[in-house]
């Protein structure tokens, strides 16, 4: 069984995928909509980060 880190960098294309495992279309736009919300969850947390230490209150 893989481990969730290794699945994310096949997500996001650090790693590259296990050529054992089925391929279809099914997969393919399964992969897709998971590697768009990893890198929404990514762009929201660095907002978030940037606002908590950089934006000062008045």
């Amino acid at each position: 069984m893989k481990s969730i880190w290794n699945q994310i960098l096949q997500y996001l294309y650090i790693r590259k995928r296990d050529k054992s495992e089925p391929l279809n279309t099914n997969t393919k736009l399964m992969h897709g909509m998971n590697r768009i919300s990893i890198l929404m969850f990514l762009v929201a947390l660095l907002i978030l980060l940037y606002k908590v230490f950089f934006h000062k209150s008045h």
